[in-house]
């Protein structure tokens, strides 16, 4: 239970830390950031907002991560995600102030009764990183489950937002290596282990060579010895999978890996939420700096609801 319940903790401050560094300077391009680096928790900036501000990225992993405290329904999981869109549930300050195209299309049309498995866009232009951005409370859920079901439920969860083998992949791969981090492999180990585990899974499944062909970055190259000028960081959901895994590889604590994904500029909150989440599983919850978990809006309901989510996948 304790290291399930510090992974919780690690999983929904890493992201939340990451996406309220990044939001105060979205949009910014990278030679517009380089003038003035984001070098701490501050606020104000593109949305007018105080420091600890999260955004969509956190509140819609927060939405996933409390459906998770019960039995798994994907509805569960969609209506949530309409409560925040309508009703501002799991918002930092009781308004949504930032929302993808893909998602608000995707919740209303899941509010208009619309099978969450089939909510999302399947269109090759439906590949922001709506679905990466909150996939990772679901690796509690995946722990205990086979390879092709981990994939499967994957899909389904990725597909209430956004469908397309695409994204379903980039979650699929993220998940995957999280689930590394949480058994405490090696970062390293881990990237090389996925080369070979991703691809003989995708392959198996039929699909599309060109698409497992978009990811030959991650799965036949060295990523981290790529420089920065060849790392992308838009919306668009294999620029935030790369540039997370780039700015965990080549660096060392959980404070320089989301300084450098923020950094990057244009999508800053989601690229240092994808990439906190994995930083806070690998350096753990206590090597979060503890100034900017403080400062996170909601401190108190995120914690709890780490402490729920840990008790549920404790039990079963």
């Amino acid at each position: 239970m304790d290291k399930i319940k510090l992974a919780t903790k690690s999983v929904l401050f890493g992201v939340a830390v990451g996406d309220a560094l990044g939001v105060p300077v979205e949009f910014k391009s990278r030679q517009a950031i380089s003038n003035n680096p984001v070098t701490d928790m501050i606020g104000y900036g593109t949305y007018d907002l105080p420091p600890g501000t999260f955004s969509d990225d956190s509140s819609l992993t927060f939405c996933l991560a409390e459906a998770l405290t019960k039995e798994f329904d994907l509805h569960r999981i969609g209506q949530n995600f309409v409560k925040w869109c309508h009703y501002n549930y799991w918002t930092p300050r009781g308004h949504v102030f930032d929302i993808g195209i893909a998602t608000r299309q995707a919740i209303n049309r899941l509010a208009k009764g619309e099978r969450p498995d089939l909510a999302g866009g399947t269109e090759v232009s439906s590949n922001g990183n709506g679905s990466l951005m909150r996939i990772l409370p679901l690796l509690f859920y995946l722990l205990n489950k086979p390879l092709n079901e981990r994939y499967e439920i994957t899909k389904l969860v990725s597909s209430i937002t956004h469908g397309h083998v695409r994204s379903v992949i980039s979650c699929f791969y993220y998940l995957e290596f999280a689930r590394q981090l949480f058994e405490q492999k090696n970062k390293f180990e881990i990237y090389k282990d996925l080369q070979t585990e991703i691809t003989t899974h995708l392959t198996s499944l039929s699909i599309n060579e060109a698409e497992i062909k978009l990811f030959d970055r991650l799965l036949k190259e060295n990523i981290h010895e790529l420089p920065p000028e060849s790392i992308s960081s838009s919306g668009y959901v294999l620029h935030t999978l790369e540039a997370s895994i780039w700015c965990l590889l080549t660096t060392d604590n959980y404070q320089d890996a989301v300084l450098k994904a923020v950094n990057l500029g244009e999508d800053t909150d989601t690229t240092g939420a994808v990439t906190g989440g994995l930083a806070g599983l690998l350096y753990g919850f206590e090597n979060i700096p503890s100034n900017w978990v403080k400062e996170i809006a909601r401190h108190d309901d995120i914690e709890n609801l780490a402490v729920r989510l840990a008790k549920k996948v404790a039990n079963g």
